[in-house]
This record gives structure tokens, sequence and C-alpha cells, in this order.
């Protein structure tokens, strides 16, 4: 009897959702009865159009040659490691994810999963293992059914709005501890591995640290949680969002990346004995300073994100680095050996977590390998410093395309696919007129 098998049936499975995350980390698939699940995994003919890594967050297709048109069928194989019964639902559902292939069995380039899957195959070549931790931000948000009208905070259990920020507030987080209890309720029976919730600099906006492990299954975590939270913010009569800055005069959300790289053994290779700084942790630094602004829209994918980096709103704009320094978008925490750590605070909220961790740990793997060696750490404003981030999604773009040191070591197909996409989404954005435009422009120029 298959795992997949004894799972389902100890459980009482009714139904399987079949997760596939596309390339905005959105998350597509199908819901497929149980036994049928079953049977599809015994003879491997669970098939999706392969299309779904060419949707645009707009649901608008890219791609103009045969393959495109011909939209041919991939196989998925449910991961069975990452079987869990699916929280919210009347019928007995379970979640999983799959992984796309073709027809010969080799992996399908375009899948961000298997992206990140194949930067840790280059890890584990060289007896490395790294480590994550996220921590994602997001807002409440009252409910806002027009676009046009900005976005504001909904009341709490008072019955009043958050008029001011109230960073690490108590009293504060408490107006929504009913949302958050079942949030927390929700996200333990889908075995998400939580560690703290906090309320952050903005109004109604709330973090939460996830425990570090393994960067495939964190990326799965991280989305489930995403769904989670929409869906119990929904029923408290609320919204939740991860845009990376939904309100103008309010911090951007992040999603800060804690990374360590471990040998087989389990031993932390960025502080040797005595707890010193080793040349792997430095390389590391160096690798990410020298690749990241290159290869932004991995971490920073829509043109949202790019109001998120602005200088004093709690966003970095380059990447330096220092100890204890949250001013930089390379912060060393304090730590003993075993836990040395660098942490990357440049991706927002809104990114999808395979790309932006995969962005990382590539960045991080060529300054190992290559003893590149980083910038003095900064002491003191960071922000002072020259910004070497992108401002727009036009010139990251043009950045990452000509960044083939990265490019290259990611599959071209993969490479090809994700720049068709944004591409379409910022000729799509750029084809609106802004209320701002209006307001400005209309009647005086």
């Amino acid at each position: 009897m298959s795992r997949l098998k004894q799972w389902i049936e100890r459980r009482g499975v009714a139904e399987v959702e079949c997760l596939i995350p596309d390339m905005n980390g959105v998350v597509r698939g199908k819901v497929v009865p149980a036994a049928k699940l079953i049977q599809a995994e015994r003879d491997d003919n669970l098939r999706m159009p392969s299309s779904v890594f060419s949707v645009t967050v707009t649901g608008d297709y890219t791609g103009d040659d045969d393959e495109a048109y011909q939209d041919p069928d991939m196989m998925l194989r449910p991961d069975v490691s990452s079987l869990c019964v699916a929280p919210g639902f009347k019928t007995p559902t379970a979640f999983v994810f799959a992984d796309a292939h073709h027809p010969d069995g080799t992996p399908w380039a375009s899948s961000p999963r298997h992206v990140l899957k194949r930067v840790l195959e280059l890890y584990a070549a060289r007896g490395w293992r790294p480590v994550i931790a996220p921590e994602l931000e997001f807002y409440l948000t009252a409910l806002n059914p027009d676009p046009d009208l900005p976005l504001t905070p909904p009341l709490g259990r008072s019955g009043r709005p958050e008029t001011a920020s109230q960073p690490f507030g108590l009293e504060a987080i408490t107006e929504y501890e009913d949302l958050i209890e079942a949030i927390y309720e929700q996200a333990e029976t889908a075995e998400l591995d939580l560690d703290t919730m906090i309320h952050e600099s903005g109004t109604a906006q709330l973090e939460v640290n996830f425990n570090h492990g393994d960067p495939v299954r964190l990326s799965d975590q991280v989305l489930v949680f995403k769904r989670i939270v929409r869906q119990v913010a929904l029923k408290h009569g609320v919204y939740a969002t991860f845009m990376a800055k939904p309100m103008e005069l309010q911090p951007g959300s992040a999603m800060h990346l804690h990374i360590s790289v471990v040998d087989d053994a389990g031993v932390n290779q960025f502080a040797d004995a005595h707890g010193t700084n080793t040349p792997a942790f430095l390389g590391f630094i160096g690798g990410l300073q020298m690749n990241l602004p290159e290869i932004t829209p991995l971490f920073a994918p829509n043109v949202n994100s790019f109001r998120r980096m602005r200088p004093s709103h709690s966003a970095p704009i380059n990447v330096q680095w220092g100890v204890d320094n949250r001013s930089c978008g390379l912060r060393a925490p304090i730590s003993d050996a075993a836990n040395r750590r660098i942490e990357v605070r440049l991706p927002g909220a809104d990114a999808n977590p395979y790309l932006a961790i995969a962005a990382s740990l590539i960045s991080g793997y060529l300054g190992m390998v290559g003893g590149i060696q980083p910038s003095p750490q900064v002491f003191g404003n960071a922000y002072l410093h020259a910004r070497t981030l992108p401002r727009t999604l036009e010139e990251a773009l043009e950045r990452f395309n000509n960044c083939r040191r990265v490019c290259e070591m990611l599959d071209p197909s993969f490479v090809r696919t994700f720049n068709a996409i944004k591409e379409a989404e910022l000729q799509a954005f750029q084809g609106v007129i802004s209320s701002w435009e209006r307001d400005h422009l209309l009647l005086k120029v």
C-alpha cells in the first residue's frame, strides 16, 4: 500500500487539493476525489495543462511559440511529504503539493518549486544544506470592493479602527484576538511550524515568524499560511493583504529571510568553534551584495514591490550589511556560533517564496564558492549610503536579463517564461491611467 493511500485512509479524507504554485506564488491546481488521486498516483496519470506556469497575475497567458499554443499536459506527482489536513472544509479534505514533470520524468523547468530544488542540489553536491526561517508581514484592512478607493484599517474588537502605529502593542493585537486565534487553530491543523506573531509598525499590520527548516517545506508553508489568513479574514468581515505596499502612508510588508548553511553533520558553516565569522559567511554576504541587485524581480516581482523600497520606510534601498542593524538590506543578528545567520531583508511579502529564497541562495552560493569579499560592515544609518537596488520593475527586469552569471545557473526555459510574464504584467500596468494623473493633470496641464 502506498504512503499516499495509507495517509488518506487513516484520516478518512474524501477530497484532496493538489496545489501547484505558479510564477507569482498564486496557488493553482485541482480538487480530486481521494480514491481517484490514489488511482492516479498508481497509474502516474494525474495531469494539468502546462500553461499554468504561463499565467500572469491578471489571469492572462503569455507565450507565442508553438508549445504555448499546443499547451501540452504536465504529469503531476504528489509530494507525499507535504500531505496535510486542509482546515476550514465541511467535507474531510487534505492538500498536497504536486511537482510537475514531462512524460519522460524530467522536472518541468518553469516550476518555481523545481527552481528552488535545483538550487538546493548545488548545495547538496558540496555537502551543504541551507536552513531558512521566514518572517512574513501582512495587513488587515476594511472590506474594499472598489479598487479605485484607498485601503483603510478595519474596526477592531473595540469598534474603532487604529488611527496610529502601534508597533509591538499587545493591546493593539488583542483588537483582533478572535481572528488571530482562528488563524492559529487552522495553522495547527495544517501543521504549519509557526513561532510568534507580533503587531508591526503599520496600522493593523501583523507579522508571523516561522521556525527554521527546509527551504522547500517552508515555502510550501508560506503559501498555505497566506491562504489561511485570507480565508479567516474574510470570515471575520475584513481583508488580509500581502501586498508589498498596500497603503501609501504606512510601512510596506516584507518577507525577511533568516538563512544559515550547515554541513551533513548539521554544523553551521557561518561561524567557527570560537564564534568567529568564517570565510563562508563573508563569502555568502559578498555573493548577496554582488547578485541580489541584479536579480531583484525574483524577490520584488510586482510594480507595487518598488513602492515599498524607499528610504526611512522600514525597507532597504541597498545591500549594505551590518550586525544587528535593521537599516541594512543584509542584517547579521547577534547570535552564538550554532545560530550564526544572515537576515535578508529585501523580499516583500508579495514575493513568490520559492523564487525569493532561490534568489538569495543562488547569490550566496556564488559568493561562497567564489570567495567574494563583502564590503565593510555598516555602523549607523545604511539609508545614507547610495541606493543600489533598482527603482522600478522596468529597470529591475533589464538588469535581470543582463545578469548572465545567475541566469545561466537557472534553467533558460524558466528565465524566458518568468520574463515573459513580468513584461506582460508591466505592459498591462503601464496602460492604466491612475487617479493621481486625473487629479493633478486633468485640468491643469
